[in-house]
């Protein structure tokens, strides 16, 4: 990865405020474990959930790094995710790297367009027969929709993955791609590389 294309100030900014305040908090929880009458459960609780926000921020920050060497488009890639993520319309979006993908993947409906992020999110529309596959992103165009990917067997926490998630998380395991997801029951978005799952944050941060 080219690290000069890695200059994401706000989301960069943001993830160092949080990592201070989890430092500021976890200094706090040290010394009040010194006292008997105080419960570290509640802090802990909030230290928590600190961890969570900036996992997100720098998950955000990352896919935009990891992006940008392969494609301009992460502008619009982005801006079809939190829209499609408001909108609760699920979605695969695979992001070609180093690897070319066609022996990884089962073709689907050749499109061959400029990404734009309408095309991007019309082709997700619910009722859309495309909608259902993947979507291979090459450089700046959308090469095809309706792509099939390989289903990974991985198990993450407790809850069964769902397909697309699977899906995501064995061609990241098989190849170099990047591949994002978005969640119809949650609008949660994820993004899955080196067999590997993370979770972004989908508000107006992430448009950077």
């Amino acid at each position: 990865m080219d690290k000069s294309n890695c200059d994401f100030s706000p989301l960069k900014e943001k993830l160092k405020k949080g990592l201070e305040s989890i430092s500021i908090e976890v200094n706090i929880g040290l010394k009040t474990l010194e006292e008997d009458n105080f419960c570290l459960l509640g802090k802990l609780a909030i230290i928590k959930e600190q961890f969570e926000k900036a996992e997100a921020i720098a998950a955000s920050f990352y896919l935009n790094c990891y992006l940008s060497p392969f494609t301009d488009k992460y502008f619009d890639i982005s801006t079809s995710v939190q829209h499609l993520s408001n909108q609760r319309h699920g979605a695969l979006i695979v992001i070609e790297r180093e690897n070319y993908l066609d022996s990884f993947i089962r073709p689907g409906t050749p499109i061959g367009a400029m990404l734009t992020h309408s095309l991007l999110e019309s082709i997700f529309y619910p009722g859309n027969p495309l909608h259902d596959g993947a979507v291979l992103v090459r450089s700046n165009h959308i090469f095809s929709a309706a792509n099939v990917l390989p289903l990974s067997n991985v198990v993450v926490g407790e809850k069964k993955l769902g397909t697309r998630h699977r899906a995501a998380l064995g061609l990241s395991e098989k190849s170099d791609a990047l591949v994002i997801v978005v969640s119809e029951e949650t609008g949660r978005v994820s993004f899955a590389m080196d067999g590997e799952l993370h979770p972004i944050i989908t508000t107006s941060s992430l448009l950077v």
